[in-house]
């Protein structure tokens, strides 16, 4: 008998302990996957439609983020029940505890990208299309990190996924300045999930689990520090070739100062405070956004000062 499955015995619950167990399993109590998913999101949407996007793309855009990223976080754990009974952090759980079972686990994750996938048929045909490999990429992350160091570059991968499609939606297609923003966000998503692997480095190890922590060991602030370089350098070019201006580049240099505080918060590794430094990049993520939308909003803030 696997590990797991001697966490997985059924329960008796009451309808409304199951939906919370539910929700607690898609995350929806914690919101802070939700936005690094949805800043990233946005900045292709604004940038794509060289301001605030339609309205009905807007909302198809921000209601496939939740559910993709429920969906995404259902399939996690459903990957990892092997795991996450061994691991403090995730032992209590849903799936690890036993009060959601496997198969309502699937059907869950099936339903939520159904409805997804329902919202992405109201959009062009090449949307459509993009969507089927946002799909494949959302079902089989979880799994990487069986077989490879890399799984958060994956992510970066899937998460980021959502910027090509918002310009097919926008514009018809992919730009290259969509392909260069996608780049970007691999970069930061890797550093942002990195901080999030070191919580765990430890009884990864003891597990069996892979990481870009695990991988990187001592060096992992130094490779911390090199993802996060190479994701402002590719918002640089972002920025210099879809011709924003002051704007941007304060928020540009907001967010960089936030990832500065980010390297000092968890300077020492310790588990609570790269947790810290995690979650301090919903706040990168919206001062990117805040300066792409004062870009195409207001007048550059040199000609406020004038």
């Amino acid at each position: 008998m696997h590990d797991y499955e001697r966490y997985s015995a059924p329960r008796t619950l009451s309808a409304r302990e199951r939906l919370r167990q539910y929700w607690v399993l898609m995350r929806a109590d914690r919101p802070i996957g939700w936005l690094l998913l949805l800043w990233p999101t946005w900045w292709a949407l604004w940038i794509a439609a060289e301001g605030v996007p339609p309205l009905w793309t807007l909302f198809v855009f921000t209601a496939g983020v939740w559910l993709t990223r429920s969906a995404g976080c259902v399939i996690n754990d459903y990957a990892d029940r092997w795991l996450d009974p061994h691991v403090e952090r995730t032992k209590d759980r849903p799936l690890a505890s036993g009060a959601v079972r496997g198969r309502e686990a699937l059907a869950l994750f099936a339903g939520l990208m159904l409805v997804a996938f329902a919202l992405v048929l109201t959009m062009n045909t090449l949307t459509i299309a993009m969507s089927v490999v946002g799909i494949f990429l959302a079902a089989t992350y979880p799994y990487l990190k069986r077989h490879t160091y890399l799984p958060q570059v994956y992510l970066g991968i899937s998460f980021g996924w959502a910027i090509p499609m918002a310009f097919a939606a926008v514009q018809g297609t992919v730009p290259p300045i969509g392909w260069l923003l996608f780049v970007a966000n691999i970069f930061w998503t890797t550093g942002y999930d990195t901080w999030y692997a070191m919580v765990d480095r430890e009884d990864d190890i003891r597990a069996g689990s892979k990481s870009t922590a695990i991988l990187f060991d001592d060096l992992d602030l130094v490779a911390q520090g090199v993802l996060y370089t190479l994701a402002f350098a590719a918002l640089a070019l972002v920025g210099r070739e879809a011709g924003l201006g002051v704007n941007y580049w304060l928020g540009f240099g907001v967010a960089a100062l936030l990832v500065i505080r980010e390297f000092v918060i968890a300077r020492h590794r310790e588990r609570e405070a790269c947790f810290r430094a995690f979650l301090h990049n919903q706040w990168v993520g919206m001062a990117v956004f805040a300066g792409i939308a004062a870009h195409y909003a207001l007048p550059p803030a040199t000609a406020l000062l004038a």
